[in-house]
Formats: C-alpha cells, sequence, structure tokens
C-alpha cells in the first residue's frame, strides 16, 4: 500500500504541488509525477469520464506513485469508496455548506471507527490483497493515508465555517472561487465580501483546528497570496491552459518563420 505524499508534506508543514487534469490523457500523470508533483487533481465534476478510463488513470497513478485528488461527480456513497477501492487517494467534495453534510460525507468515505465505510480489500487500493496484509493493519493504513477535503463554495458554507472545519475526518477545505463569487454578488452589498476576505476567514478557522487549506488561483499572484495567508494545498498546472498556452506559442513562432 502506497503512502499519501500529499499528506506527507502538509504534515512536515510544506506545501504540497498538485497538477490539474481534466482529459483523458494518461501521459499528464507521468509528465506530473517525473517534474515535482505531489498530486494530479482529477476533475470529475466538471469533465465526464466513464468508470474503465478512471480505472486506468489510477493504475497509472499508482505506476508513477503520485496522489489522486478526485473531485468526484457524485456524492452516492458507495460510488466513492469504490472510488477509494480502485485507487483514489483522497477526495475534494464539492458544495458542502453544513456541518451535516460534512458529517455525513466523513460516514460514506472512512471505515470505523471514524465512519461507516463498506470494506473490501480486493482492490488497487490494497494492492489487490497480493501482499498478504490483514484487515486492521488496511483500515488503519486507509485511515492514516487517506484524506478528504471539502469545498467551501457558498455563503452558507462561510456562515457554517468553523463547524465544518472542526468535523471529525474532514482534513481540510478547499476555496471555490468561480462558485463563491458567484453567489457573494447575489448579496445585499453590505453583505459582500472580497475573494481576500473569505481567503483570511478560511485561513484562520482551518489554523484554529489545525486543519489545512487551498484555493483555487488563477494568476501566480494569486498563488502567492494564499501561500502567505497559509495554504498548503497549492494547485498549479491545469492540463487545458497548459496545451492553450503552449499552442499559442507554437502559433507565434510559426507566425515569426512564415513573415
Amino acid at each position: 500500500m502506497r503512502k499519501s505524499k500529499v499528506l506527507a508534506k502538509l504534515r512536515a508543514g510544506e506545501a504540497a504541488r498538485i497538477a490539474w487534469l481534466t482529459h483523458y490523457v494518461p501521459p499528464t500523470i507521468a509528465y506530473a509525477a517525473t517534474s515535482g508533483y505531489d498530486a494530479v487533481w482529477l476533475d470529475l465534476e466538471h469533465n465526464p469520464m466513464d468508470t474503465r478510463e478512471v480505472q486506468a488513470l489510477l493504475a497509472f497513478y499508482h505506476r508513477f506513485d503520485i496522489d489522486c485528488v478526485m473531485r468526484p461527480p457524485t456524492r452516492e456513497k458507495t460510488r466513492l469508496y469504490r472510488f477509494l477501492e480502485d485507487g483514489v487517494t483522497g477526495f475534494v467534495v464539492s458544495h458542502v455548506s453544513s456541518p451535516d453534510e460534512a458529517r455525513e460525507i466523513v460516514n460514506k468515505v472512512k471505515f470505523p471507527p471514524v465512519g461507516d465505510r463498506g470494506i473490501t480489500t480486493s482492490g488497487l487500493e490494497n494492492n489487490y490483497g497480493v501482499d498478504g496484509i490483514d484487515v486492521d493493519t488496511f483500515v488503519q493504513h486507509t485511515l492514516d493515508e487517506e484524506f478528504l477535503f471539502v469545498q467551501i463554495e457558498t455563503p452558507q458554507g462561510l456562515a457554517h465555517l468553523d463547524e465544518i472545519v472542526g468535523t471529525p475526518g474532514i482534513d481540510g477545505v478547499y476555496i471555490g472561487p468561480g462558485d463563491m463569487g458567484l453567489r457573494l454578488k447575489q448579496l445585499p452589498p453590505e453583505e459582500q465580501l472580497s475573494m481576500d476576505e473569505v481567503m483570511q476567514r478560511v485561513a484562520a478557522a482551518c489554523a484554529k483546528h489545525n486543519k489545512h487549506w487551498g484555493y483555487y488561483g488563477r494568476t501566480v499572484d494569486d498563488l502567492r497570496r494564499q501561500y502567505e495567508l497559509g495554504a498548503r494545498m497549492l494547485v498549479w498546472g491545469v492540463d487545458a491552459w497548459i496545451m492553450k498556452a503552449g499552442l499559442k506559442q507554437a502559433q507565434r513562432e510559426l507566425d515569426a518563420v512564415l513573415s
């Protein structure tokens, strides 16, 4: 059974470096793993992949010993822990706005005594059982080496931030600036917050409960600011952005040759 590189970095007080995968291009995982990344975020909330594609990708994650941070497309209990059985290292679950939701998700993806997840020892998570690991060791390993983050994306989530962050079994929170920004605009002017104020609130709550956090920044300044505030789940390197930037650069080079 492999150990989480993300958790190793966070426990050491260091930043976890996370790339982002939106397309079914398995070599991206190899490129990230050999470029110094600790994890690749697999975004299934907004990007469709079928079960066999996900299983194939997870084999690449394990082959190149890099964490899979999945944003799942569902909260259905058996589907969530099937992803873990197939090799996911940790989840970032979107749109969590109440402590009840946070507790429900913990219950679905953590083994007793933390939650109520169903058990098998025959998945990639346990190297298909070929190592002869006993059940108690397997369960403890998952509790130690798999993680659960939830996304704060609504004003309601901010209102319940302290309770959500303090939920046992939650390792931290991730700010979804797109959805959060969209919803903050709907509030009366006197209740609106800047994204920097949101980050400061999240940073304070996570410091209080000794939890971790991250923010989906779009600029280097965003990345630097969240790091200054204490974020250590640093996502930087989105496959679609890299592809677009690379093609634009290639076009400029072609233009220079052809002009």
